[in-house]
């Protein structure tokens, strides 16, 4: 059931991504009066077909989910009737075609935004960027951090949530520079700390890069009660629920929340057995923590969140929403930040300053597709928007086959005054081809990888 939840997740996000990506080229194609023979929703064998519109467009579900496509008049590929020369693909100005194409990579983009928004009109309950107390000799704890410190201002810059904590430091990271953090104490006496990331190792996908540099966020001491149980996981199997006070576990005692944490990630895989006490009845349930990596460790989790008070609760969280103004320019600032910081691990990954294991292939991408799905419709919506931007990204990078390889052919047309040599375009297509071909080799690995190792 667990595994099927997760295809089902990952295809439907498929499906909306690549119908996102490629209604783009389409809109942009009939704005330009471009005659479009087929939309397709996969590859391969056509397993539902319906025709509609004034051109009757052929619409089509594949049998392969994994991409899709808008076919278009072309005399490249097949002959066109003279009364629909105007309307073919290829005798369309080099302006035209470069909007047509670049349609699909910012529709990914516009549908970031759109999501973002609506978030954040919505009002999501963020955390607070109140720190827990650094682990000792890390960058944090040399800087001079505390526990209780609530983050005022990186660089500058106010900062209200540990999201935008979270990604300054991430930015910052990539290029190894020392930020000026402005902190509250618990005694609400204001300073301001200087922590130094020139020593941070590189940045590592299976690793917690804040949790490296000792920045954690701060959880205020709970009762081992249950809060929330996540749908499919080593919990819900188990037959916990909420409202169940956890008092042991393998026998030893557990007067905290995070003794059982401790407890679960000490059981990578092995059977914990734990003493529950619910409706007045003590009950002995046995989990199996599932294995996950953090910072090169195995480590267990069940899939279960604490109960928060409403005390703790107003403390560490923040309900943050904003008009739909201030929404659309706070969600395409994010859209914007997030693509460009792709670009630059892309950019580091080829000099060799970022590991090549932060690439992720479709199982990754398909175990978070599951994962977020599990968590909600917020969470699920989000990895929605994440997951465009990088398509968007990825679509833009100048390599043949890609949007963005077309994009540079018809640059060089423009300037050039003609296109390309048929032969220079044929050898540009197979060193793309090659290259994508080792792109996905190098993501494949990485998904292998994690995988066999939990």
């Amino acid at each position: 059931m667990n595994l099927l939840y997760t295809v089902v997740s990952f295809l439907v996000a498929l499906g909306v991504l690549v119908v996102v990506h490629e209604f783009g080229h389409y809109l942009m194609a009939r704005l330009c009066d471009v005659k479009v023979l087929r939309f397709s929703v996969g590859f391969g064998h056509p397993l539902a077909v319906w025709r509609s519109g004034r051109d009757r467009t052929e619409w089509a579900i594949a049998a392969v989910p994994f991409g899709g496509y808008v076919k278009m008049l072309d005399e490249r590929e097949a002959p066109v009737e003279p009364a629909d020369l105007p309307r073919a693909f290829n005798r369309q100005s080099v302006g035209r075609r470069f909007l047509i194409v670049l349609a699909g990579p910012v529709f990914n983009f516009v549908f970031a935004i759109a999501v973002y928004s609506g978030l954040y009109m919505y009002g999501l309950p963020e955390a607070r960027p109140i720190l827990a107390e650094p682990t000792a000799g890390t960058l944090a704890a040399a800087a001079g951090f505390h526990v209780g410190d609530t983050v005022r201002a990186i660089d500058g810059q106010p900062i209200s949530t540990w999201q935008e904590l979270r990604w300054k430091v991430l930015e910052a990271s990539l290029q190894r520079k020392p930020l000026r953090v402005q902190v509250d104490n618990e005694q609400q006496h204001a300073s301001t700390l200087v922590l130094d990331l020139s020593s941070l190792p590189e940045l590592d996908n299976d690793s917690d890069t804040l949790g490296r540099i000792g920045l954690q966020l701060f959880r205020p001491p709970l009762a081992p009660v249950l809060g929330k149980i996540v749908a499919g996981s080593p919990a819900e199997r188990a037959g916990l629920r909420v409202g169940d006070r956890v008092l042991a576990a393998d026998g030893r005692a557990l007067p905290t929340w995070e003794a059982l944490v401790r407890a679960v990630r000490g059981h990578p895989g092995q059977p914990l057995q734990l003493t529950v006490k619910r409706a007045g009845r003590t009950l002995l349930i046995e989990t199996l923590p599932e294995v996950v990596h953090a910072n090169g460790q195995r480590i267990g989790q069940i899939g279960a969140a604490p109960l928060l008070p409403k005390s703790s609760a107003d403390k560490i969280f923040i309900r943050v929403h904003y008009g739909i103004v201030a929404a659309v320019a706070k969600a395409s600032r994010k859209t914007y930040d997030i693509a460009t910081f792709s670009l630059r691990v892309l950019a580091k990954m080829v000099l060799g300053e970022v590991s090549w294991r932060n690439l992720s292939g479709p199982v990754t991408i398909a175990d978070f597709a599951g994962q977020s799905a599990r968590l909600g419709a917020v969470a699920y919506l989000s990895f929605l928007a994440l997951i465009s931007i990088s398509l968007g990204v990825l679509n833009l990078l100048p390599i043949p086959l890609l949007d963005g390889g077309h994009l540079m052919y018809y640059i060089i047309e423009k300037i050039k005054g003609g296109p390309l040599p048929e032969r220079v375009m044929e050898i540009g297509q197979r060193v793309g081809l090659a290259l994508l071909l080792i792109l996905m080799a190098f993501a494949f690995y990485n998904d292998i990888n994690r995988l066999f190792s939990g």
